[in-house]
């Protein structure tokens, strides 16, 4: 079977559940020795060994994307272990108090989400791209959100940091693409995670409310997320960059 993947390295933040997990999984079945970080190291070692299990090959560093030291140890634990990067799925992110008006929202709170969405992306890319450098490219798919290319009252602060990946995602992708290094971002409706279910689906209500809000009728699954992610990141797509692609069963179309 051929593998897209086989013998790359690929760095995944956020990688203890959800997107991240499911993103991780799929990039292992494919061939990839994959590095998982997050906050939580039960999940975290829970993910690697689900990976091992099933053949692959990948290790757990702990990471808080919000301190530049922790980002910077992460990635060079990263090249430590497997000797290079070649992707990475900069997918960690919190959506801090929602569906609150901008002038009552706590700044405590305003903070925390810029520093983990916005700043810790940026310094994911920081230490990411010169790795990818040294072996003469790479390939970044950063985690936005249909919030960042249109605004609701989601809540100030998510939806101020989404639309900064996408503004982040290219200005890298136009300064960093004659270089060989590709950087797009991925743009989800409401996906079936454990974030969403405790806000979007945490009742008969809200889930059937949540259904209403995509004209396919339904919310995404991990995986149709996973599949852009891994094809962003693969040959196939070695034409894309700057993108911000939606997953979102007709969200924006309504």
């Amino acid at each position: 079977m051929n593998r897209r993947f086989e013998s790359k390295v690929v760095l995944i933040t956020g990688g203890t559940s959800g997107l991240g997990q499911n993103a991780a999984l799929a990039f292992a079945r494919e061939g990839a020795k994959v590095v998982v970080t997050g906050r939580r190291i039960k999940e975290g070692e829970e993910t690697v060994s689900k990976i091992k299990e099933a053949g692959g090959e990948a290790r757990f560093v702990r990471t808080d994307v919000s301190k530049a030291s922790e980002i910077e140890a992460m990635v060079k634990a990263c090249v430590e272990t497997y000797g290079r990067l070649d992707s990475a799925f900069n997918n960690a992110g919190i959506d801090g108090t929602l569906f609150v008006p901008t002038a009552d929202y706590d700044k405590a709170i305003w903070d925390q989400v810029i520093a983990v969405n916005l700043t810790g992306l940026f310094l994911c890319m920081k230490y990411e791209i010169p790795e990818m450098l040294k072996r003469g490219g790479g390939a970044i798919v950063n985690m936005a959100a249909v919030a960042g290319l249109r605004s609701g009252r989601v809540g100030a602060a998510y939806n101020a940091s989404k639309h900064g990946v996408i503004g982040l995602t290219t200005t890298a992708a136009l300064e960093y693409a004659a270089r060989g290094i590709r950087v797009n971002a991925v743009c989800p409706a409401i996906i079936r995670t454990p974030m969403s279910d405790a806000t979007f689906l945490r009742d008969e209500a809200a889930a059937q409310r949540a259904k209403s809000l995509h004209p396919i009728g339904r919310v995404g699954e991990p995986e149709e997320v996973s599949s852009l992610v891994l094809w962003l990141c693969s040959n196939e797509a070695s034409f894309v960059t700057g993108t911000a692609i939606p997953v979102d069963g007709g969200f924006l179309l309504i």
